[in-house]
């Protein structure tokens, strides 16, 4: 796909996302790279786009260069959006009770803390991006070792092989130290390198993944 057709699919994309405001964000396209530019309301809203792209194929990459501008009358000190962030972090049955601290400066979430699986800390996320105020969230939560590093890599390997929407042969899976794995390989799409992400942190002992896979 030539980069100009590739600007009117992710052009068209953002339009007809119903949680974007296309018309403040700029897209450029040079080499499968795509260039968001602009600003947008909230982050909610920026990963939003974020995720409209991916969707699009012939997508080999992205540039975030979107600004997150709250509107004037919606401005959130840090100390309310920490009070507000523990509060819905508390609400969460998904997250365990007191397992996330949260440190807030200039609107930029940071949250650390440990917990058993990949889908509690994601949930801790989008539960904070979502508040009015915030910016950007950086995800230092850390998850808890649970098997072996053979197990591991068996564990991720296994699965991926069940999966239909996969072709596992073109996957490299490897087991660096203290459950960091690093993907490799070649894909079709970003939906079927998604899948293979997840699959990775599935699997209980994984502390990080490295995806390297390349798309197309």
């Amino acid at each position: 796909m030539n980069d100009r057709r590739l600007q009117r699919d992710v052009s068209a994309e953002l339009d007809f996302e119903p949680a974007v405001n296309a018309a403040n964000i700029g897209v450029s396209v040079g080499d499968g790279v795509v260039t968001l530019s602009g600003h947008v309301d909230s982050y909610a809203e920026k990963t939003a786009a974020m995720a409209a792209v991916r969707r699009i194929k012939g997508v080999q990459a992205i540039a975030d260069e979107l600004a997150v501008r709250h509107p004037s009358d919606k401005n959130t000190a840090d100390d309310q959006i920490a009070r507000r962030a523990l509060d819905i972090l508390g609400w969460d049955t998904v997250v365990p009770k007191d397992a996330v601290r949260v440190v807030v400066r200039d609107g930029h979430v940071t949250l650390s803390g440990e917990v058993h699986w990949q889908f509690q800390r994601l949930a801790a996320e989008d539960d904070v991006r979502r508040l009015t105020g915030v910016v950007g969230v950086v995800n230092n939560i850390t998850l808890k070792r649970h098997l072996q590093p053979a197990d591991v890599k068996r564990r991720i390997e296994d699965a991926l092989k069940r999966s239909a929407e996969v072709e596992a042969q073109s996957v490299d899976v490897r087991l660096l130290d203290d459950g960091v794995v690093e993907l490799s390989g070649r894909v079709r799409s970003w939906q079927e390198r998604d899948v293979v992400e997840r699959a990775a942190w599935s699997v209980p002992g994984v502390s990080t993944v490295r995806d390297l896979i390349g798309i197309g």
